[in-house]
């Protein structure tokens, strides 16, 4: 943790100082309250020690003004005059724990280890309630086609190991829920799990973002971050869109999975992490390897355990089981309850080549027992481009890729929906893939179009 040591005596400091260091924390000083209201301005801290007598000035007082600044900041106070009274006015005002001068390093790492432990909590608490809100469910894992139950077994071996793990599937496959699910069943279940998005910032700012920085590392930084990899400390560090990392920030990478070592920006001390790192893409990262976008030697580090997500239209098998999970958990939530899909419905699920896979069944789905008319989802219920499998169904079963397959629903859907953004949530793809997407069917229009159309009239 950041710590903040706040004493009117040099020698106490200094003491509790190396005590923390010595339990692997980060601490700062501070000998009265300017000094410490400077200090907490500039830079965030997770728990405070302060001494209740500041020269002249009462620690009691400062006690609220820091909590007024920073107001998950857990305090313990320290005092040589301890009374019954004193205590419960200071946890009155705040503060987490008390601890009597002269103190013990003991004393100190059991009150951080209270500390620690409801932060945990809390951050379970956290995830918990995300999961809920989130709606998340392991029905994705469950499958009934051999080759992909294999591979869920070899997530489930893989998950018990300390072992560096690289998630390669479509867009929308389950990528980011197997990874959360790894963690839960890791031995760093109790710790954090932490999500970078790789494509979402700058450079500078994915930079920072992953490894903190320290005041005036770069315009803006008035103050101190700790990142992204000192907040997964103990558990996950899941990179998304692995293959959209700045060529810049690989060596840094790199390091950190070699060395357990990183450095915050505009710091020359090294730090150790002890962090498991799981990273996923829809990208195939051998040929950013050849196009000079990918660190080889990252590559061969990342790829020690790959686990590769099917496409929904490879679970054939999986569909109606899945459609049938979805529709039971959001019937949960619907005031109506939905009991089933015509077979209408479900004979046009089949049918259809799900191009955003699981995120776009799942958004199809919820859409359906949303506006539902009676108790059973119709196919009339469902989106203009998957009644009747409409968007591939001049060319399914002919001899057309299912890339031409994709492509063709993604231009059809980009036709009928008002905007991008619109044509992202009914795809249940990322606006920022379905613009990528786009921008790559414009350059090929000219070779694409001939072999649909010859594919469409065979």
């Amino acid at each position: 943790m950041h710590i903040l040591v706040i004493d009117d005596e040099a020698p106490i400091r200094k003491t509790t100082m190396l005590t923390l260091d010595a339990l692997g924390h980060e601490s700062e000083q501070a000998e009265n309250s300017t000094e410490a209201m400077s200090l907490l301005k500039k830079s965030s801290f997770d728990a405070a020690f302060l001494d209740l007598r500041l020269g002249g000035e009462n620690g009691l007082d400062l006690l609220p003004r820091l909590l007024s600044q920073e107001p998950k900041l857990n305090v313990i106070v320290f005092t040589a005059y301890t009374s019954i009274d004193t205590a419960v006015e200071a946890m009155r005002r705040g503060a987490v724990d008390y601890i009597a001068k002269p103190f013990t390093p003991e004393q100190v790492r059991q009150a951080l280890a209270r500390i620690e432990n409801n932060q945990r909590l809390e951050n379970r608490v956290v995830e918990l309630e995300s999961m809920l809100a989130t709606s998340e469910t392991l029905a994705e894992f469950e499958t009934k086609e051999p080759l992909i139950q294999k591979l869920f077994e070899t997530a489930t071996k893989a998950a018990a190991s300390a072992a560096t793990i690289l998630l390669l599937g479509e867009s929308g496959t389950g990528k980011s829920l197997l990874a959360r699910s790894l963690h839960r069943n890791s031995t760093r279940r109790e710790k954090a799990f932490v999500t970078v998005a790789c494509p979402s910032l700058s450079r500078e700012l994915l930079e920072s973002e992953l490894f903190g920085h320290v005041r005036g590392a770069f315009t803006g930084a008035v103050g101190e971050t700790w990142g992204k990899v000192k907040a997964a400390e103990g558990g996950t560090l899941f990179l998304d869109e692995i293959g959209e990392l700045p060529l810049e920030i690989q060596p840094k990478l790199l390091r950190l999975l070699q060395e357990r070592e990183y450095e915050r920006v505009g710091d020359s001390k090294p730090r150790r992490a002890d962090v498991r790192v799981i990273a996923a893409t829809n990208r195939r990262l051998e040929d950013l390897v050849k196009e000079g976008k990918f660190r080889e030697d990252l590559y061969y580090r990342l790829n020690v355990i790959t686990i590769e997500l099917p496409p929904l239209r490879q679970r054939t098998l999986d569909i109606p089981f899945l459609a049938q999970q979805h529709l039971k958990m959001f019937s949960r939530q619907s005031p109506r309850p939905i009991k089933d899909f015509t077979s209408a419905a479900m004979a046009a699920i089949q049918r259809y080549p799900w191009p955003g896979n699981l995120r776009e069944l799942r958004n199809v789905i919820e859409r359906a027992v949303i506006l539902a008319s009676g108790d059973k989802i119709d196919v009339n219920d469902f989106p203009d481009n998957l009644r009747g499998a409409q968007p591939s169904g001049a060319i399914i079963g002919n001899r057309v890729s299912l890339e031409e397959l994709e492509r063709e629903h993604i231009l059809r859907i980009i036709e009928i929906a008002s905007n991008m953004e619109e044509a992202a949530q009914i795809l249940g793809i990322d606006p920022a893939t379905l613009y990528r997407k786009r921008k790559r069917y414009a350059e090929l229009t000219e070779q694409t179009a001939p072999s649909l159309a010859t594919a469409s009239t065979s």
